[in-house]
């Protein structure tokens, strides 16, 4: 039984050799030449302002929260309503249950938000 699988572990074991000649191949013939230049910090072609362990605003943590939560409403909520006739006549009320039940979740995530005032644009 375990000669059946042979072959796949030979193309796993493949697949992982290959993988790390070619990772280490570039570490080894590669051209090593640095200067203060390539080993700074890049940032958009200006220069670090700051350290690195400031603390981020919970502000920009709640728009991305906000930008998660009307993507999930876009991505979901389409196409259930143009599906959503046929949907009922297979499935019957569970259909509209299950998508309240999606909605309430959605609903306190921008009742967090808007606790925390991620809808004060200042």
């Amino acid at each position: 039984m375990i000669l059946e699988y042979l072959p796949i572990l030979a193309v796993f074991g493949f697949a992982i050799v290959f993988a790390l000649a070619t990772v280490f191949s570039s570490e080894i013939f590669g051209p090593k030449r640095p200067n203060a230049e390539k080993l700074s910090t890049y940032e958009s072609g200006m220069k670090p302002v700051g350290t690195t362990s400031e603390r981020v605003s919970i502000k920009y943590y709640l728009i991305a929260m906000l930008f998660i939560i009307f993507d999930l409403e876009v991505v979901f909520i389409y196409p259930w309503a143009v599906q959503f006739k046929k949907l009922f006549n297979q499935q019957g009320i569970s259909v509209f249950v299950s998508m309240v039940i999606f909605l309430v979740v959605l609903e306190l995530g921008y009742l967090y938000v808007y606790k925390k005032g991620g809808f004060k644009w200042d």
